[in-house]
Parts: structure tokens; C-alpha cells; sequence
């Protein structure tokens, strides 16, 4: 458990020349970053190609342990840490957001499905998906080290097609999701929760930033997400609330100050309503 505000981890800490990706193995990975063995948050994308491994990854409350060839993907914001093995097999691709936006072609991240906010955070790799996988991943990491003219650009396009494969792996159907304009509007809105959470717990706040009434807001939300724009937001509190329980040892009242609620009370109150349980028996059960 931490005892202060969670370090967020920038990309330079592998590399202060790679601000935006970065790429290697997984061999020795905590002897050269003793800082991912700890709770701490990322601004970018992670995704560790596991081969063989022992230890586990922990990203918000979930526990993955690595008996497998998996692929594990660690999204921007969410509390994680690293225990792994020194002999581990596999790889380490990070790249934040802006890095994949830059390209010559419209394709988002938004459309891949296993990198939303609500999917798995690892699935796993038969021996003949891992083949394919590894080769893709050789020259990613050939053409980083590299660093020959245009490479930036070749990484991206890399990339681009790792992250499909990825995807036919994660919907074994192979379907691509293309997202519709309110689909895209459910996803603005969704990143404006994770930035003003804490000042604005309305929805009205949020159309307003959308430039759509609140009604329409709510019916986008029910339409695609089957809840309220009200649950999202709630559940975004309810999230981060979890991470600071779990990873720090700020009071309950130190909790809801840096929530944003006017007194513990109204916090309590409005937790216990949402999970059925008070912090405080959260805060218990996670640490047991």
C-alpha cells in the first residue's frame, strides 16, 4: 500500500529520447525498471506478450497470474504493477495514444474492442497464434532499434497491424468494429468522465461540453450502453474510489476530499448505495 499520490509513469522512463514508444523484451524487465514492481499509473498503453513467465500482473483489482503464453493489455490510467520473473520470454510494446493517432490513414484506436474501457485485460495465445504474433513483433523491435530515416513512420504502420491481429484474436470472428457517430459521441464523453470526474458528477455538465442536451446524452447512453449517462458517471467515481481504498492508505475522509464530496457522510452514503458495501469493508476485504 502507498502511502502518498500514486506516481503516473511517463514513457520516459524507459527511454528519454522515446517519448511517445517504446519496445523490448521481457527478460530483466524489473532489473532495469524497479518502478513497475509498484502500484503506479500510466498515461499510455502496455501491452506485455507473454511466452513464458512466472509472477502476476495486478492492474486496478484483478490479479493475472502468468502460467501461459497470454497477451495482457494495461490501459492508460489504471492502477497497475509488475511481478515477473528475470528469465521471463516475450515482449513489451508501450505507446501512448498520439504516437498511434499520427498516421496517414483514419484509424483510431476506439476501434479496436480490446482496448475499451470495459474489456478483458488478457487473453490468451495458442501456439499457432504465437508464431504470427512474434514475427510481427521482430520487426517492430528491429525497426526501433534501428532508427533509420522514416522509422517512426514504419513503427506506426507496424503497429496498426499488430493491433488488428491482436483484435482477430480477441474476436475470434474477425470483425473489426467501425464505430458510428453516436458510438464515437459515447466514447468522447466516456474521456471526459475519466478527466472532470471529480468536479462534475452531473450529466448536464457533460452535454453541455458535447454540445448535446442532457436528454439526448442519456438516450445515446442507454441506446449503446444500456445505462444511464448518471451510471457512467457513477461508475467512474466508484472505480477510482476503489483504486485509492486499495493502493494507498489515505482515510476514508482524505478519500472523499480528493473525490470531490463535500463530507464524508454524502461519500459513504453514496458508495455504499452504489457497491452495497461501505469503504471501509471494501478497504477490509481487499487487504485480507
Amino acid at each position: 500500500m502507498q502511502t502518498g499520490i500514486l506516481p503516473v509513469c511517463n514513457l520516459d522512463l524507459f527511454d528519454e529520447i522515446s517519448a511517445h514508444f517504446w519496445v523490448d523484451r521481457l527478460e530483466g524487465l524489473l532489473e532495469k525498471f524497479p518502478k513497475l514492481e509498484y502500484p503506479h499509473k500510466n498515461n499510455f498503453y502496455t501491452l506485455l506478450i507473454v511466452n513464458q513467465a512466472q509472477g502476476k500482473i495486478e492492474i486496478d483489482n484483478e490479479k493475472i497470474n502468468l502460467l501461459d503464453a497470454k497477451i495482457i493489455i494495461i490501459k492508460p490510467r489504471c492502477i497497475n504493477s509488475i511481478e515477473i520473473n528475470n528469465k521471463a520470454s516475450g515482449k513489451i510494446i508501450c505507446f501512448s495514444e498520439d504516437f498511434f493517432s499520427l498516421r496517414y490513414n483514419n484509424n483510431t484506436l476506439s476501434q479496436f474492442a480490446f482496448l475499451d474501457r470495459e474489456s478483458k485485460t488478457s487473453f490468451r495465445l495458442a501456439e499457432v497464434q504465437r508464431q504470427k504474433i512474434d514475427i510481427l513483433l521482430q520487426l517492430i523491435q528491429d525497426e526501433f532499434h534501428l532508427q533509420k530515416s522514416e522509422t517512426t513512420k514504419v513503427i506506426r504502420s507496424y503497429l496498426n497491424i499488430f493491433l488488428f491481429e491482436l483484435e482477430r484474436l480477441y474476436s475470434p470472428m474477425g470483425i473489426v468494429k467501425n464505430r458510428n457517430l453516436k458510438q464515437s459521441k459515447i466514447q468522447q464523453f466516456e474521456k471526459l468522465i475519466e478527466t472532470h470526474f471529480i468536479t462534475k458528477k452531473m450529466p448536464s455538465g457533460y452535454a453541455n461540453m458535447l454540445h448535446i442536451s442532457a436528454n439526448y446524452l442519456n438516450k445515446l447512453c442507454k441506446e449503446e450502453t444500456g445505462q444511464t449517462a448518471g451510471d457512467l458517471i457513477r461508475k467512474q467515481i466508484i472505480i477510482e474510489a476503489q483504486r485509492l481504498l486499495h493502493f494507498t492508505n489515505y482515510s476514508i475522509n482524505e478519500i472523499a476530499d480528493k473525490l470531490g464530496f463535500e463530507n464524508v457522510s454524502y461519500f459513504v452514503t453514496f458508495y455504499k448505495k452504489q457497491t452495497q458495501k461501505t469503504p471501509e469493508q471494501f478497504r477490509k476485504e481487499e487487504n485480507n
